[in-house]
C-alpha cells in the first residue's frame, strides 16, 4: 500500500468508517479521478498539496479527519466543461456515496459533503474552522512563488484550452475578481498571516495581464 492510500484509510477509519472493504475501494475510485489525464493542475500533485496543509493546521479544526476526507473528495469529479458548480455538486455525491457505502456515519457523510460543497465560491461562516481549513488548504496555491503561480495559471488555461481566448480571458477575470473580493482568502490566523498578501500580489498580476 503507498503512503497517499494509507493516508485516505487512516482518515476514514478515524472518522467511523466501518467497511474495510469499502474504504479500498472509495480510495482507487476517488484516486482514479485525480489520475485522469485531462488535468493539469487538479492533480494528484494539488491532492497531495491539500492533505499536507490540512495536517499543518490540523489542531485548528473540529473534526480534521473529516476535513481530510472532504480533501480527498472535493476535486474527485473535474470536467472543465461543466458550468457553475456542477463539480462540486458532483463530487459531494460522488464522496458521500462512496463514504456510505464504506460504512461511515450519515452525520459525518453529511458533514463531508458540506465541506466539499464550500469549494465552489470559498465563502465560509465565521464558525467555521473546518470550513477555513479546508478552503485555506485548497488556496493554498494561489500564495506560492510568482513562477510557481504562473504555472499553475498556465495549467488552469490547459485545462480550459477547448474555450477561445476572449472568452477563457473573460471567465477566469470574473473568478479572480470573485476571490479578490473575499474578505480574506485565508481565514485562519497562520495561513493569513503567511500568504494573504502574496496571493492578492498574484491575483492582482494574473488580473492585470489579462486586461
Amino acid at each position: 500500500m503507498d503512503e497517499l492510500t494509507a493516508r485516505w484509510e487512516r482518515a476514514a477509519r478515524a472518522a467511523g468508517a466501518t467497511d474495510p472493504g469499502g474504504v479500498r475501494r472509495a480510495g482507487d475510485r476517488l484516486l482514479a479521478g485525480w489520475r485522469e489525464p485531462h488535468r493539469r493542475h487538479h492533480t494528484v500533485d494539488h491532492l497531495c498539496t491539500v492533505l499536507d496543509v490540512v495536517d499543518a493546521y490540523a489542531d485548528r479544526a473540529r473534526r480534521p479527519d473529516l476535513v481530510r476526507l472532504a480533501a480527498w473528495g472535493h476535486d474527485a469529479v473535474y470536467d472543465p466543461r461543466a458550468g457553475g458548480d456542477a463539480n462540486e455538486r458532483a463530487s459531494a455525491d460522488l464522496t458521500g456515496d462512496l463514504l456510505t457505502a464504506a460504512g461511515l456515519p450519515t452525520t459525518a457523510v453529511d458533514e463531508v459533503r458540506r465541506l466539499v460543497l464550500l469549494t465552489a465560491g470559498h465563502a465560509v461562516g465565521p464558525d467555521d474552522p473546518d470550513g477555513a481549513l479546508l478552503c485555506d488548504a485548497d488556496l493554498a496555491v494561489l500564495a506560492a512563488r510568482p513562477a510557481d503561480y504562473d504555472r499553475y495559471a498556465a495549467a488552469i488555461r490547459h485545462e480550459y484550452a477547448h474555450v477561445p481566448e476572449p472568452d477563457f480571458r473573460a471567465g477566469r477575470a470574473a473568478v479572480l475578481r470573485h476571490l479578490l473580493d473575499l474578505p480574506a482568502l485565508y481565514r485562519l490566523a497562520e495561513p493569513h498571516a503567511r500568504w494573504e498578501d502574496r496571493a492578492r500580489a498574484n491575483l492582482t498580476r494574473e488580473l492585470t495581464g489579462l486586461a
